[in-house]
């Protein structure tokens, strides 16, 4: 199911809206409609002089989540400093694939003839549920040849037929080389047959 807040010790993007002297506020670009704030001690490690240095407003960033206030509708409190580059190119990677699964969720919706909301509430929130976030369902469609056999619906042939249309499905190619040597008088032969796999000698 989506969420309407970030939990502690979540990454979020952010989009920075406001730099002051002791902080940055910040919009939630996940959660519609959220806020956060960057406290200036949790900007960079060591002493941050002037935080317009690190910070500009437009700037979009990953921040970790520290606390989420319920009794200010939700206001988070951010840290840039406790995110390292990875998980920062990591986490950016993973919102631009959403946004893409997002669009992609449209067209099915379109198709349908149904809204977005709709869409959400008859299939997508369970997918969500079941693979993490909707791109990996919608790459899962793509990559199979035989989707999601226990679910049923109408929506989904249309949800393959977006997600084959729309997704490069990610693969890997594996290669190396293999020295060997037998110190038997049938030498080829045995290192033949221990290479050989072994559906090819059934």
């Amino acid at each position: 199911m989506r969420k309407d807040l970030p939990e502690v010790g979540d990454l979020v993007v952010v989009t920075i809206k406001e730099v002051k002297n002791f902080g940055a506020k910040v919009e939630l670009d996940e959660y519609k409609g959220k806020e956060g704030f960057i406290h200036i001690a949790e900007v960079a490690t060591g002493w941050v002089r002037h935080i317009k240095d690190y910070l500009r407003e437009g700037q979009r960033t990953v921040c970790k989540v520290l606390n989420v206030d319920q009794t200010r509708g939700g206001y988070v409190d951010l840290s840039l400093k406790r995110v390292n580059e990875h998980q920062k190119r990591e986490k950016i990677q993973e919102w631009k694939n959403e946004q893409k699964a997002e669009k992609l969720l449209e067209i099915v919706a379109q198709q349908l003839g149904k809204s977005v909301e709709q869409c959400y509430t008859e299939f997508a929130d369970d997918l969500v549920e079941r693979y993490g976030n909707l791109h990996a369902a919608f790459e899962d469609a793509a990559a199979s040849e035989e989707w999601l056999p226990d679910v049923d619906g109408d929506w989904k042939e249309v949800f393959l037929k977006v997600a084959k249309e729309n997704i490069t499905v990610p693969y890997v190619k594996i290669g190396g080389y293999v020295e060997a040597y037998s110190l038997s008088s049938r030498g080829v032969e045995d290192i033949k047959k221990v290479l050989v796999p072994c559906s090819a000698r059934r």
